[in-house]
């Protein structure tokens, strides 16, 4: 109810994402609408009042955490459906908690398992660690005072890197071109660990297998998998993707090189997506990037509260980074 208050969208905001073209990429237009609506940051009027004292910083900074996050889902599917739908908009159902209505506003499957099933991924991408771009970003940006507006605008561009918010992108391709690949077979461990060597002998990588924090299995892929397995056990990309969960890590494990061979979130987030209509790969993203505000926000609200100093990564000369070299 809270989060249905604070969702309203300036008209001016509206009449700006309603203009961009329609191929402009929906996190370009994502990071354009989130600068349109800072006028309206509570931080930012307050602190150029010059009346705010660092004690209330975070009661403000909370403010715009909450409008943002109320706000993000309506203006994100409203891009959806002017790139996707020719501007053919969902009215928002108050009655709907946030997620659900972000579901219903996208307008691609009103059942209630897609609606579940949205609810899991913007939980499970909300933040995992502070170490990631996005979550990164929004921290450095934040700590120079910059408000939630400016701050999260900056972690959605570095979320839109393909080292970053595209994988899920990624490991979908590529379980499509898998399964066009083994032609009409059905997939078996032996079958994809021969295709999973012969990827790797070709100089190519597999995309959701691995981890720059983990060292085991993602325990978001595992409940995504137990999701997955109750509500569409037989579909056929699942089954693959499956099937790759048993054969892959081995092969990786051999080769010697890679700390963590298991799968990770991305490995069956845009599976689970498409099984439901979502197939507009090129928004995938941008859901990554309503979920991840919560965690974004949250943060920012805690940064600001325990006093954090502006961010200032140390320097090297060239002479250090030449003695490191040497090493």
């Amino acid at each position: 109810e809270e989060l249905h208050k604070r969702s309203t969208i300036p008209q001016h905001v509206l009449k700006l994402v309603d203009s961009l073209p329609k191929d402009m990429h929906p996190m370009t237009q994502l990071s354009m609408g989130l600068l349109a609506l800072q006028p309206g940051s509570v931080f930012g009027q307050e602190y150029r009042s010059g009346t705010m004292k660092k004690t209330e910083y975070w009661k403000h900074t909370l403010e715009d955490a909450l409008n943002l996050v109320a706000q993000i889902s309506p203006l994100s599917s409203r891009i959806f459906r002017n790139v996707f739908f020719n501007g053919q908009h969902v009215a928002a159902d108050p009655s709907l908690d946030w997620a659900g209505n972000y579901a219903h506003m996208l307008g691609v499957n009103d059942t209630d398992a897609f609606k579940e099933v949205t609810r899991l991924y913007l939980m499970l991408h909300a933040d995992h660690e502070g170490g990631n771009v996005s979550a990164h970003t929004t921290h450095l940006v934040g700590s120079a005072l910059s408000d939630p507006y400016y701050a999260y605008a900056s972690g959605v561009c570095g979320l839109a890197g393909p080292l970053h918010g595209l994988a899920n992108q990624e490991c979908l391709r590529w379980l499509k071109e898998t399964q066009k690949a083994l032609g009409g077979q059905e997939p078996t461990v032996e079958i994809l660990t021969k295709y999973a060597k012969d990827t790797l002998a070709s100089g190519k990588v597999i995309p959701g297998f691995g981890h720059g924090v983990l060292r085991k299995t993602d325990p978001r892929y595992t409940i995504q998998r137990a999701f997955a397995a109750k509500h569409f056990p037989e579909d056929p990309l699942f089954k693959l993707a499956n099937v790759c969960y048993e054969a892959i890590p081995p092969v990786l494990e051999a080769t010697g090189k890679v700390k963590n061979p298991w799968p990770n979130v991305d490995a069956l987030s845009g599976t689970c997506m498409q099984r439901y209509g979502l197939n507009q790969e090129d928004y995938y993203t941008v859901v990554f990037a309503v979920s991840r505000s919560l965690g974004c926000m949250a943060n920012l609200v805690w940064s600001r509260l325990m006093g954090l100093p502006i961010e200032r990564p140390k320097s090297m000369t060239l002479d250090a980074l030449e003695a490191a070299a040497k090493k």
